[in-house]
Formats: structure tokens, sequence, C-alpha cells
């Protein structure tokens, strides 16, 4: 969908509308199948990953959400542009735009996540990291417990050795 990876010169690419029609494709497909209240989609118009960038991405989010808007689906999950270094973004006009439920996700802990809810700068927060190294996340929260430090260098690995076995469960 981002412009600076897309140099497709068919129906998808060029423009934004063409370089978005293949997953407003998916996510019409899928709903139609399977129902719009079982369908999220997650979207990251301001993140540059794999030099994967867009010139516009406030255009991108904007656009995304107006499309799927369409279908009625259940969620739409955006990375928040703070993980972008210097990024004076915010996903608030997504937020307004989309008519389902709102969910961010992009280095919450515990208090920023409390803080975006009571603002209404989203209805969920998803944790991703903290989980990996907290399976007892909700229960941590809950007890404003401290948190196991998570390690990258472990994350996803199929070796059980270097990922998270051993959990220092709350009791």
């Amino acid at each position: 969908m981002k412009d600076k990876a897309n140099d497709r010169t068919d129906e998808y690419g060029g423009s934004l509308e063409n370089r978005c029609r293949f997953t407003v494709e998916i996510v019409e497909a899928v709903a139609n199948e399977i129902g719009a209240e079982r369908v999220g989609i997650k979207l990251s118009p301001f993140s540059t990953f794999g030099e994967c960038g867009d010139s516009n991405p406030l255009e991108l989010g904007l656009y995304m959400v107006n499309a799927v808007n369409k279908y009625g689906i259940l969620y739409c999950q955006m990375v928040e542009p703070r993980m972008e270094t210097e990024c004076s973004h915010s996903l608030m006009p997504m937020r307004k735009a989309f008519n389902g439920t709102f969910m961010v996700t992009g280095g919450y802990g515990r208090q920023d996540g409390i803080n975006a809810i009571a603002e209404n700068r989203a209805d969920l927060i998803a944790y991703g990291r903290y989980f990996i190294s907290n399976p007892d996340l909700p229960k941590r929260f809950a007890l404003n417990a401290p948190l196991n430090k998570y390690y990258r260098e472990t994350f996803y690995s199929h070796d059980p050795v270097l990922g998270y076995t051993d959990y220092p469960f709350l009791e």
C-alpha cells in the first residue's frame, strides 16, 4: 500500500486507491465469507520498517479506515506513529473516522494504556513485547506489579532454550 515500496504500474499500483485495492478486496472477500463481525485489520501507515514508507501516511491511514468502514468490520488495529523517532503524527484522525473498535499498539506501558483509553484515543490497547515476557500481564497490570524485561533477541525463537519458557508467574 505504501508508495515507497509499491512500484507497480497495473491496477494495484500508482494511485492511493490502486495501492490499497488488494487489501480492500481481501477485507471484502473475508467479510462476505465469514461475516464482518469476525474481521479485523492491522495497519501501520506511519511505519517505515523494511524501507516501506509512504510519502503521506496520514492520507493512507485515513483512506484505509474509510475504505474498510464500508464493510462494517469489527476492529482496526493501528501501530502508533511514535514508534518512529521525532514523529509528530497522531492516530486521532483515523480513530475519529473508523466506525468499529479502534485498537492501538506500539510501545504502550500500563499507564500509557490507561491514559489512551481515558482520553478516548482508543477502545483497546494491544501489548506485544510485554506479553512475551509477562504472560500474566493482565494480572500484573491489575496489581500494578513490576514487569519482566523483554529481550528482542529471544522473540519468536524456535529454540525453547532461547525463548521465554520459565515465567515467574505471580501468585
